[in-house]
C-alpha cells in the first residue's frame, strides 16, 4: 500500500516518517509540507493513501481533499478534534489526534489495509506473509507460518520461531500484536502471543504448543474460544 503525508510542519512529518516505517505493508513514498506540491505528485503516481493535516496555512486538508477528482483512501492528521465528524462524512479511513502513539497509528494503517484488501480482492493480491523484526541494527524477515509463540521477556520480546530459532527484539509486545493478522494470531496472556495453527491442545488455564505449556491469564480466559 502506497501512501503519501502531507502536513505544514517538519516535525509532524517526521512522526508519521518514524511510525510508517514500522508498518511492513506501508510504503511512504513521499512527505510534503507544501499542499501544491503534493497534489502534483498525486496526479503522477499512483498513491493509495494520504495522511493528510487538516490545519494548513494555504488551504485546509479538508478543502485540499475536495479539490481531488479521484481521491485515494485518508486518514487525516491534526492536533484539533472539533473536525472529526465533518472528515468522517468525507468517508476517512481514521481521524488522528496529535500527538498520537504508535499504537494508534498502527490501528488506523490497519483499518486502511483491510479496505485496500477488499478493494483489490480481485486482482488476487497474496496476502501478507511476513514481516520485518528488527534486531540489533539488522532487519530480519521472518515468516507468519515459522512462528510458534511470542514472548515478552524483561526489555526483549523473544519469537520462538520453528526449528528451535530464538529472535530477540525491543518491539514491545503490544505493537508487535498490532503488526500480527489476528486470523493466525492470538493473545493468551500479557506476556504471550501463540501462533493458532501450531497449537496442539488446550484447557481452561493453559495452551500448549507441542511440550511447551504457556498459560492463559485471567483477562485472557475467552482467548480459546477463538481456537475452535
Amino acid at each position: 500500500m502506497i501512501a503519501i503525508a502531507l502536513d505544514d510542519e517538519p516535525i509532524a512529518l517526521d512522526i508519521v516518517n518514524a511510525h510508517a516505517s514500522k508498518v511492513p505493508f506501508l510504503e511512504l513514498q513521499a512527505t510534503f509540507t507544501n499542499p501544491f506540491h503534493a497534489l502534483t505528485h498525486l496526479q503522477e503516481n499512483k498513491t493509495d493513501l494520504i495522511f493528510l493535516d487538516i490545519k494548513m496555512p494555504d488551504i485546509s486538508g479538508i478543502d485540499f481533499f475536495n479539490t481531488l477528482s479521484n481521491p485515494p483512501m485518508v486518514i487525516f492528521t491534526t492536533a484539533y478534534s472539533e473536525h472529526a465528524v465533518k472528515s468522517f462524512e468525507l468517508d476517512a479511513i481514521d481521524y488522528l489526534l496529535k500527538p498520537f502513539s504508535i499504537q494508534r497509528f498502527l490501528k488506523a494503517c490497519n483499518k486502511a489495509q483491510e479496505l485496500y484488501n477488499l478493494r483489490n480482492k480481485s486482482t488476487n493480491i497474496d496476502p501478507i506473509s511476513s514481516i520485518f523484526i528488527k534486531d540489533g541494527y539488522e532487519q530480519i524477515k521472518v515468516q507468519f507460518d515459522d512462528i510458534l509463540y511470542i514472548e515478552a521477556s524483561g526489555n526483549y520480546t523473544q519469537i520462538h520461531l520453528i526449528g528451535d530459532k530464538l529472535l530477540s527484539s525491543r518491539i514491545p509486545l503490544n505493537e508487535l500484536q498490532l503488526l500480527l493478522p489476528a486470523k493466525k494470531f492470538i493473545r493468551t496472556h500479557r506476556t504471550f502471543i501463540v501462533a493458532k495453527n501450531k497449537v496442539s491442545k488446550f484447557d481452561r488455564s493453559q495452551i500448549w504448543i507441542g511440550d511447551q505449556m504457556i498459560p492463559i491469564g485471567l483477562t485472557y480466559t475467552q482467548c480459546t474460544q477463538h481456537l475452535l
